[in-house]
């Protein structure tokens, strides 16, 4: 403990929060010493690099290729993935894999190439390796998109995990994206961004990194191309990216670059080329589908640290009613629980909870519970003497169970990286189901554990099962929160099979979308944290976590009228639309705010009921083809490099481009388009794209514009599914995708086309099939025609 370590310890005892404080200072040091005991001595290392090729052995979808100092695997799937590992390593075991991964494409060829290396050709790509190691991707026309130069180890003397360094580049005008949850993105500028999910310990604004939800995904555009490129090893780690820069015209450009640090963990690596829609769709299959949310998670969700009882939740729900606001989820935090303690309920503030939630159920509403996965360390707690029988919890390096403090007071921490502990915590949802919740919301699982000093998280010389391999937290930390979730959506899945799960968590890593999906966590209060609310959800849809959403009106503090409605705005075109907030902030119902406010956040509300279908065919879209639902606005352009800079709007589907207001006191805001004809869908103005517009930005609304041609799926005003068409221009049809969803269960609904045409003054919409062409089964209402 040093000095700097002993001035933290005396103010957080000395800040009236005794008795937890200090929990946290002996929390501190007993990590210290666990770590102190547990983990090898960095002592003296030896550099490595592969040296020269030695020879080869062709194998399905490439082969092996013989280092002096080491070797590498490269395998092209089926589907055009790439895969890479040094040091003889394969695709698995991986937590990021979905099954045992893609088939090689039998199709691919190792041959030999210029100055002793050697390539493999398949349809999609070429990998082209050097004498020395460098692998480069190329496009089937022969132009690089990324360079990995030779990788260097650094090897501990006397055995122990390997650290190592790869290098990159990547063309002069490549804009990098992704690498999980960054408040600063979406586009990821020139610095340092490290590899291991944290909790801040407060609220967290445009600079805070890293942040709960890491990933090593890049996804990198440009103009030759757009690819994806994913380094599998959970280990702690730092991305170090710099934009390059064109010569202007002298030739002399400096490429892009990335240089990827680990810890320790296996060097190997995937990359996915093509358009984005191609490269996420390899990503989905490689990763796994993203869950299908039940209809009801895509509309409004209402939540608080602090709704304290019953009745205070009643009122809650009957302003929402009194004014005709419509509401589908209540969330209930840490204070509903008894004592802190996960997966018990206050008897006292919460005496009758499966008849409060089955009223609000008969009412459209669902309740959703928060779950911590910290035990209170407590004889005769349920929950700990049942993990202590099947032996759940996380043990340090002489087998002694590690305790750690969580808001429950001193707690232990269940180990999900063993299929045994996720099926005794899967289990334990059976109580939260009879207690009437139909949603679960993962917190405080990177895991954090609180420290006086220090990292807030287990030791990293912490043991777990690593699916029977054996490891400690160094390697476990950042899947730590997506096993829990493997475990929560498996165990739900058992208990109320006919019910489609719904689940988001604070924390994952890749792959994280196949069981839920996540949110901001506790962003600032203020305007930027309002911009880093869509940097958040930008850049987890291009890692392929396509439902998300911040905490409305940020966590801490009381927003602005204004703010509070920009932010509310913003919210009703992003997947997950909930408002939240902290214990000491201020409140976040929309009638807090004024008339004004309350009206203009009626007509956001209303709007996003009527897109209810839209958002459930986006979902479906979303599970079958790995598309988020937000889009950054060159999705469709990325050759564009105007749109590739634009990070204030964003599409929705292909349909609709959303405008939000970032800014204070704006009533008017400029909005970049893409090529094509776009209708502003208040006033039914148009406007032609590509160019700059100014828009109307008033109170009562956000810049929202559809895309000529598109067939939209909305609510009637009779509930039932219409098609809202926005009509084409002259000479040109345009079209849509609907995906009728009965709200729950696990029905394949038929993804229905429909194609727009312009015959004279008038559109006609029909529907397309196999079996050939057909009048629309629902309403059409024409816009835009003029």
């Amino acid at each position: 403990m040093d000095g700097r370590d002993l001035v933290r310890s005396v103010s957080v005892v000395g800040a009236g929060r005794a008795a937890r404080g200090l929990r946290t200072v002996r929390a501190a040091w007993r990590r210290k010493r666990i770590d102190a005991a547990g983990l090898p001595r960095r002592g003296p290392e030896r550099a490595r690099v592969p040296g020269q090729v030695q020879g080869v052995e062709p194998g399905p979808g490439g082969g092996l290729i013989r280092f002096s100092r080491s070797e590498l695997r490269v395998v092209v799937a089926a589907n055009g993935a790439v895969f890479w590992g040094w040091d003889g390593a394969g695709p698995q075991p991986s937590y990021a894999l979905a099954g045992s991964g893609p088939e090689p494409d039998p199709r691919a060829v190792l041959e030999p190439d210029k100055d002793g290396g050697w390539r493999v050709v398949a349809e999609r790509v070429t990998v082209v390796v050097s004498r020395h190691g460098a692998v480069q991707v190329c496009t089937p026309g022969g132009v690089t998109l990324r360079r990995d130069l030779p990788p260097r180890w650094w090897e501990p003397v006397g055995g122990g995990a390997a650290r190592w360094m790869q290098r990159s580049e990547v063309a002069a005008d490549a804009r990098f994206f992704g690498l999980g949850g960054r408040a600063s993105g979406p586009r990821l500028r020139d610095g340092a961004y490290r590899l291991w999910n944290t909790d801040p310990g407060r609220a967290f604004g445009p600079g805070e990194d890293p942040l709960y939800l890491t990933m090593p995904v890049q996804l990198v555009v440009a103009d030759a191309g757009t690819h994806l490129v994913f380094h599998d090893t959970t280990w702690d780690g730092t991305v170090v990216l710099r934009e390059g820069e064109e010569g202007a015209g002298s030739g002399h450009d400096r490429a892009g670059s990335c240089e990827v640090r680990m810890a320790g963990g296996p060097l190997r690596c995937w990359v996915m080329v093509g358009t984005p829609a191609r490269v996420l769709l390899t990503w989905a299959a490689l990763t796994g589908p993203p869950a299908l949310p039940p209809a009801w998670a895509l509309g409004h969700h209402h939540a608080r640290w602090g709704f304290g009882s019953e009745q205070e939740l009643r009122r809650i729900v009957a302003g929402y009613q009194e004014r005709g606001l419509p509401l589908d989820a209540v969330h209930l935090d840490i204070d509903h629980y008894d004592e802190h303690r996960v997966f018990t309920v206050d008897q006292e503030r919460f005496p009758k909870l499966p008849v409060l939630a089955e009223e609000l159920r008969r009412d459209g509403i669902r309740l959703v519970s928060i779950v911590d996965p910290a035990v209170r360390a407590e004889p005769g707690n349920p929950v700990y003497e049942s993990g202590a029988a099947v032996d759940a919890f996380v043990r340090d390096g002489r087998g002694r169970t590690v305790e750690g403090v969580a808001w429950a007071g001193d707690s232990v921490f269940p180990d999900f990286t063993h299929a045994r502990v996720r099926e005794w915590w899967g289990g334990l949802y059976e109580e939260r189901l009879g207690q009437g919740f139909a949603g679960f919301w993962h917190d405080m699982n990177e895991p954090t554990s609180f420290s006086a000093f220090g990292e807030s998280t287990l030791p990293r010389s912490a043991r777990h099962a690593l699916e029977g391999r054996g490891g400690d937290h160094r390697e476990a930390h950042n899947v730590y929160a997506l096993c829990m979730a493997r475990a929560a959506y498996e165990g739900l899945r058992e208990l109320a099979p006919r019910e489609r799960p719904f689940l988001f968590s604070r924390s994952g890593w890749a792959g994280l979308q196949r069981y839920g999906g996540t949110w901001s966590g506790d962003v600032a209060t203020g305007w930027p944290g309002l911009r880093a609310s869509l940097s958040l959800v930008l850049g987890l849809g291009l890692c392929g976590v396509p439902y998300s959403g911040p905490d409305v009106g940020g966590f801490d503090g009381s927003p602005s009228p204004e703010l509070y409605l920009r932010w509310f705005q913003l919210g009703a075109y992003l997947p997950l639309f909930r408002t939240h907030a902290g214990l000491q902030a201020g409140r976040r119902e929309p009638w807090e705010f004024g008339d004004e406010v309350l009206e203009h956040a009626r007509v956001a509300l209303l709007e996003r009921r009527r897109l209810l279908p839209y958002f459930l065919t986006l979902a479906h879209l979303a599970r079958r083809t790995g598309a988020p639902y937000v889009r950054p606005l060159w999705w469709g352009a990325p050759e564009d490099r105007a749109l590739r800079d634009c990070e204030d709007t964003f599409l929705l589907g292909d349909g609709l481009l959303v405008a939000p207001v970032l800014d204070p006191g704006a009533r008017r805001r400029t909005v970049r388009l893409p090529r094509g004809r776009w209708y502003d869908t208040v006033t039914e103005e148009v406007h032609e794209g590509p160019a700059q517009v100014v828009l109307d930005a008033s109170l009562s609304r956000i810049p929202v514009l559809a895309r000529a041609g598109a067939v939209i799926p909305v609510r009637g005003t009779d509930g039932r599914l219409e098609l809202e068409v926005w009509a084409p221009a002259r000479g040109r049809t345009g079209g849509g995708l609907v995906v009728p969803d009965a709200g729950d269960g696990w029905d394949e609904p038929e993804i229905e086309r429909y194609v727009a045409r312009r015959q004279g003054g008038r559109v006609v919409v029909t529907r397309h099939r196999e079996d050939g062409v057909a009048e629309p089964p629902y309403p059409v209402r024409v816009r835009g025609l003029s």
